[in-house]
């Protein structure tokens, strides 16, 4: 058991911080490769929830978006399982690392940015790897992953904002989900049921919006209306802000407050 924790959810919350952390101190270089793959999968999984989309949406209107928040669950199925390190999930381990003094912040953010970064360059790298492969080479203006990333695009900054905080709840929601089932079959099966709520409903995830940006934008040849360095920035900025309030805050600092008080009441 890690000092100040209690067993079940919040002890595995506790391993988790201590395993990311010696990684990062004892070899970064595959802490960034982590960071990488998550990227990686990610934008393996957005291709083909794409992909699926556009399909779907030329042979039944509307309904598109169904087989993309269905393809792109399977996203995180491989992040979890392939022990890939996520932005987003980081925001919830290092606020409770800060929070229970189990790492300083000087550290807990170093590892954070990292990530975060790393996740970034993985994206851009396969996305623009991704583009040279046929089913992404020149992709026509309405194809559902240019007019998505548009949409994306034009939302107004409190929507980007408010939306960020629900997706990173959600995702985070699926990682304690996770740690509480000991059948593999469960665990996917709840990643799947979870994350196709914000993949369905469009809120913003920062780092699939990596994944997005970077795949639109090198499979359409840079012709995504409404893709400025503004409005990319914008988004970034704000769904990272959001992300962290609904995952750092929320689910991570929230549920280490629920768990650190005098009483057998735990997670």
């Amino acid at each position: 058991m890690v000092e100040g924790f209690s067993t079940g959810m919040m002890g595995n919350i506790g391993k988790s911080i201590l395993k990311k952390a010696d990684l990062f101190d004892n070899s970064i270089g595959r802490y960034i490769m982590r960071a990488m793959l998550a990227c990686f999968y990610l934008t393996l999984g957005t291709a083909i929830a794409v992909g699926t989309g556009n399909s779907l949406e030329h042979l039944a209107p509307g309904w598109g978006k169904f087989g993309y928040a269905f393809m792109f669950t399977w996203s995180l199925v491989m992040i979890i399982y392939l022990n890939a390190e996520l932005g987003t999930s980081n925001m919830m381990y290092m606020t409770t690392a800060v929070h229970r003094k189990i790492l300083p912040l000087k550290k807990a953010l170093a590892i954070l940015m990292t990530c975060i970064l790393f996740n970034a360059i993985g994206a851009f790298v396969i996305s623009w790897l991704l583009s040279y492969t046929g089913a992404f080479h020149d992709v026509a203006a309405d194809h559902f992953l240019v007019t998505a990333v548009a949409g994306k695009l034009a939302k107004a900054p409190l929507q980007i904002f408010v939306e960020a905080i629900f997706a990173n709840m959600v995702v985070n929601i699926a990682f304690f989900v996770t740690m509480r089932m000991k059948d593999d079959a469960g665990k996917v099966i709840s990643i799947v049921f979870l994350i196709f709520i914000f993949a369905f409903l469009g809120f913003e995830h920062v780092i699939a919006n990596f994944s997005s940006f970077s795949l639109a934008y090198f499979a359409s040849g840079g012709n995504v209306p409404g893709m400025t360095i503004a409005a990319v920035v914008i988004n970034i900025v704000l769904a990272t802000l959001g992300n962290y309030v609904g995952g750092g805050l929320i689910m991570g600092l929230n549920y280490s407050w629920l768990n650190n008080g005098k009483t057998s009441y735990s997670d």
